[in-house]
């Protein structure tokens, strides 16, 4: 197996990561992702050869406060510390893009995933817009 390359705002098409997002998420539905590259800070990929095996992508504020999103790697390629190396690489790379604070929210069972990328738990607020306000 030949070692898995990574690689910050490679040309990409929604042909390449919805395959991808398929694999990995149950209730993935085609989308268009043009328009998160377009607004992004920035964007990680990893290649097993000209596979994409996986994907992380950083928002922002404008400002200093970069957001992880949609941390995915292909199923077939998940437990190897493809998902830590991309959410590294994210941060190192924001980094150099002079932001300062990167957020990232995640369900209770991520919590160890996100502890090996160097993320501390903190409190924060959420409200569910989709949902009444009696919780969500």
């Amino acid at each position: 197996m030949q070692p898995i390359e990574f690689r910050i705002r490679p040309p990409i098409t929604n042909e390449e990561l919805n395959p991808l997002f398929s694999t990995a998420w149950a209730k993935h539905t085609w989308a268009d992702f043009d328009p998160v590259l377009k607004r992004s800070l920035l964007y990680v990929c990893a290649y097993d050869g000209d596979k994409l095996v996986g994907f992380v992508y950083v928002a922002w504020d404008g400002g200093v406060h970069g957001f992880i999103l949609d941390t995915t790697v292909h199923a077939d390629y998940q437990r190897r510390g493809i998902g830590v190396e991309l959410v590294k690489r994210a941060v190192e790379a924001s980094r150099g893009q002079g932001i300062e604070w990167i957020h990232v929210d995640y369900e209770p069972h991520l919590e160890h995933f996100y502890t090996q990328c160097g993320f501390k738990h903190t409190l924060a607020g959420l409200i569910n817009l989709k949902r009444p306000w009696d919780g969500f």
